[in-house]
């Protein structure tokens, strides 16, 4: 724990108070129903609710926009931080969309966030909210179980969209590019409003080693790190390649295959290399693995590459800020393609939907400009006029010798990890 940081750049400002926690609560615990912001990893991160202020911005620019909202809404409050850890203090939370330039992005200040970091627990509350208040207050019981689910096919059915990765893999094998990451959507409707408080627990309680998140709707559990920053230390967990699990020996049969897979490996070499391609210019140094490592989730397998770097003190325009490191990496191939431009015009092409904040950045980011983004996977929207339904995603990286059959199996294993969280 650092000392204690204290501003008063305007006695009218808005307080941001942090206060230490004796106790470390269950963070998803204390959501109430509405407005539930959420980055919780192994019962640590962020969680929030509230709004005191909120961003949404499109267009050219629009990382560059949210970056300089957020530095001048941050310099002009009175802070009064006594806990000084990364997650303290002032906080936004941000979901992107997978095209800034052309979708809506959201950045939500929560009115208050309760954080627990290396067994540090704490409560930050903007304006006149006592903390102690805050942390009296009981959770709302959650509304029932979803009941009987009925699924919809979205923009395409399952037909459709293996003629669309038959369409990709022509490309690929024409030259036009190495890779492409083809996403599917999928309806889902209840009978009584889905609960996200109830979802983010599934989730958590399913997928520990996961990011689970939640802004403005958009909620899941993401095993991909895009990026962290913790004052110059960057980080990112690159995954690209994927088997489904087994039982017994043909569980550690399909992990063999996966590693052994030189389809798999050429995907997963593509997506570290775009990413390392886009940080490189920010770091004096960057630690690569020279092979991947297995992750091993509930319900599938990924080739995973850690990476990490230290940031330049500066650069021609000084230091980049995380938004700008954010924008400057995504879209990866993990979520794009090979070379982005000619992935991102066979995505617009072939996908048939829109993918609004579907594998975009989603994270936090505090005062300091330390935070962290994942990448928006695993994950559900919910409708905003109908609060019994939500839209699935799930995608797959093609390339040379994908298998549009074994590709839709794939957004199958994908779907059922929120599919679960729906069922309980």
């Amino acid at each position: 724990m650092t000392a204690a940081a204290v501003t008063t750049p305007d006695a009218a400002a808005p307080a941001v108070t942090t206060v230490a926690l004796p106790d470390s609560p269950d963070l998803l615990a204390l959501l109430s129903r509405g407005g539930a912001l959420s980055w919780v990893r192994r019962g640590e991160g962020l969680v929030g609710w509230g709004e005191a202020d909120r961003l949404e911005v499109s267009g050219p620019g629009a990382l560059a926009e949210a970056a300089a909202w957020w530095a001048d809404r941050s310099a002009a409050l009175a802070v009064d931080d006594e806990v000084g850890v990364p997650g303290s203090g002032p906080v936004v939370f941000a979901s992107v969309a997978f095209d800034p330039a052309r979708e809506t992005s959201v950045f939500v200040v929560p009115e208050v966030v309760v954080g627990r970091r290396d067994g540090v627990a704490w409560v930050t509350t903007t304006g006149d909210a006592d903390p102690g208040d805050v942390m009296a207050a009981a959770r709302e019981p959650l509304t029932p179980a979803p009941g009987r689910l009925r699924y919809a096919d979205g923009a395409l059915d399952p037909a459709s969209w293996c003629g669309a990765v038959s369409a990709a893999i022509g490309r690929i094998g024409a030259g036009d590019l190495a890779k492409v990451v083809l996403a599917r959507d999928l309806l889902v409707t209840a009978d009584v409003p889905l609960d996200p408080r109830r979802l983010l627990d599934r989730l958590a309680a399913r997928f520990p080693d996961c990011w689970t998140f939640a802004v403005d709707g958009l909620l899941g559990a993401t095993p991909e790190l895009l990026l962290r920053r913790t004052g110059r230390q960057l980080s990112a967990r690159v995954l690209a390649g994927t088997a489904p699990r087994g039982a017994g020996a043909e569980d550690e049969r399909l992990a063999a295959g996966l590693l052994a897979s030189a389809k798999d490996r050429a995907e997963h070499a593509l997506a570290v290399d775009s990413l390392v391609r886009a940080l490189d210019p920010f770091c004096t140094a960057l630690s690569v693995p020279e092979q991947p490592s297995l992750l091993t989730l509930p319900n599938v397998r990924h080739l995973a590459t850690d990476v990490v770097g230290t940031q330049r003190r500066s650069g021609a325009r000084g230091r980049a800020g995380l938004l700008e490191l954010v924008d400057a990496v995504h879209p990866t191939a993990a979520v794009c393609g090979t070379p982005p431009e000619a992935a991102a015009g066979v995505i617009a092409e072939l996908e048939g939907m829109d993918r609004g904040r579907y594998a975009g950045p989603v994270g936090w980011l505090d005062a300091r400009g330390d935070g962290e983004f994942g990448l928006a996977l695993r994950c559900a929207q919910l409708v905003d006029d109908d609060p019994c339904s939500a839209r699935l995603f799930a995608g797959c990286g093609i390339v040379a010798g994908s298998d549009p059959a074994a590709e839709l199996a794939e957004t199958q294993s994908k779907f059922a990890a929120f599919q679960a969280a729906l069922e309980g």
